[in-house]
């Protein structure tokens, strides 16, 4: 099932109409159903806003089943969250977040990809950045974190993150509690 499918059955679930769910993300109904059919790809801040008004997480729209085996996960096993927009693939790499205070991921950023928009949420993040250099700001002060070089924020803060190099950024990320 993809995304906006699964954006779609989460609205009914929650007994929702287009409209309703426009007004408490603050967007109009129009571009959800674009999302729904998958003509169109949110930003990571308004996908926030959609899982939060749906009570799920971001991750809620990319998986199909939650394992109950959750001591080792494989790199085939990673759960992909990926948006053309973004130009961003962030790998889950647990294979469910229930009953955990930490949820990591493995973050490739291509040049000129990122979260674009600032966006916030209950908790702390840590990166560490392996490869290339990342772009983050935090309440309007940009920060460029570097190869070899890690980051600690609270999540709260308004944040966002670009890739403005010309060579892809792997991070090591972790958000705590899991809210993605």
């Amino acid at each position: 099932m993809e995304m906006g499918e699964k954006l779609k059955s989460f609205r009914k679930t929650n007994g929702l109409t287009l409209k309703d769910l426009a007004a408490k993300v603050g967007c109009t109904d129009s571009y959800l159903s674009q999302i729904e059919r998958g003509k169109v790809s949110p930003s990571i801040a308004t996908l926030k806003q959609i899982a939060d008004s749906l009570n799920v997480r971001i991750v809620d729209f990319f998986i199909d089943q939650h394992s109950d085996n959750d001591i080792v996960t494989s790199e085939d096993d990673r759960i992909v969250i990926t948006q053309k927009r973004w130009k961003t693939k962030i790998c889950q790499l647990v294979k469910n977040v229930r009953n955990k205070r930490m949820q990591p991921f493995y973050t490739t950023i291509q040049p000129g990809g990122g979260s674009k928009e600032a966006y916030s949420h209950p908790g702390e993040e840590f990166g560490l950045v392996l490869k290339g250099e990342l772009t983050l700001t935090v309440d309007g002060k940009s920060y460029k974190v570097k190869e070899n070089e890690s980051f600690y924020i609270s999540s709260v803060q308004p944040h966002s993150w670009i890739n403005q190099g010309k060579v892809p950024t792997v991070v090591v990320w972790v958000v705590s509690p899991p809210s993605w």
